[in-house]
């Protein structure tokens, strides 16, 4: 791929997915490589290229004969991933507590400070600072499991760190959550400083099933205000107004 394409594909890359991240584009949304490349001036075959990172980040799916489309998170057994999630990272942090380096602690504190700063903006609904916030995140989290050195957990932690559910959680958070979810975080942090395996393993634990909660509970709501705008009565005609 030349530089210059190459440079397209990142900038369409990048518009795509917080567009995505940001609820823009809805979750099933069909994607037209003829019609995001009119859309953001470019060639199809960086779209087509932007398409297929996103298809590995998992906020994409790709099926012969029919396209690309925004994967639909409904689709997913939310509890499920989040009890499993919970069991594999609680794991991950017991057996990354005696092996973070000096430097991947430094590492983990200076991403910590970082989702502070955007919490603190408090513009977390704007789709950029979204996207940030979630890839500082997963930065986090990732860099937990690389210290952890558990090459076997990897595929099925890949499996169930799934962007679209968490994505979900987030745009579901208050600013109340985040500062739990960063408070959760500095805890960790003095888990790993102190090397102790079972408080790093607890804070995690936590720290998954309470953004679970935290989904559920905003799934449930948006159940109940379906039903109440099914229940409603429908709108009376003028021949209604009329008989009465």
């Amino acid at each position: 791929m030349e530089p210059k394409t190459e440079r397209a594909a990142d900038r369409a890359y990048l518009l795509l997915r917080r567009e995505i991240i940001g609820g823009r584009i809805p979750a099933g949304s069909h994607l037209a490589e003829a019609d995001l490349a009119t859309q953001y001036g470019l060639s199809r075959t960086p779209i087509r290229e932007s398409l297929r990172r996103l298809q590995s980040e998992g906020l994409v799916e790709v099926e012969p004969h029919r396209g690309a489309r925004v994967v639909d998170w409904n689709s997913f057994d939310i509890e499920g991933i989040y009890d499993l999630r919970a069991l594999i990272e609680g794991f991950v942090a017991h057996r990354a507590a005696d092996r973070l380096t000096d430097a991947q602690l430094s590492h983990l504190a200076e991403l910590c400070d970082r989702m502070e700063s955007l919490t603190a903006q408090g513009s977390l609904a704007d789709a950029e600072v979204m996207s940030d916030f979630a890839q500082l995140n997963e930065l986090f989290h990732g860099g937990i499991a690389e210290a952890a050195g558990a090459d076997y957990v990897i595929p099925a932690r890949s499996m169930l760190v799934v962007l679209p559910v968490i994505l979900q959680a987030l745009h579901s958070y208050a600013t109340v959550d985040f500062e739990r979810s960063n408070r959760h975080h500095r805890e960790l942090l003095s888990a790993f400083r102190s090397k102790d395996a079972e408080w790093a393993s607890s804070v995690m634990t936590s720290h998954v099933l309470s953004s679970k909660r935290r989904l559920m509970e905003a799934i449930r709501d948006k159940s109940k205000e379906s039903a109440a705008v099914m229940e409603l009565p429908p709108p009376k005609t003028s021949a209604d107004q009329v008989s009465a």
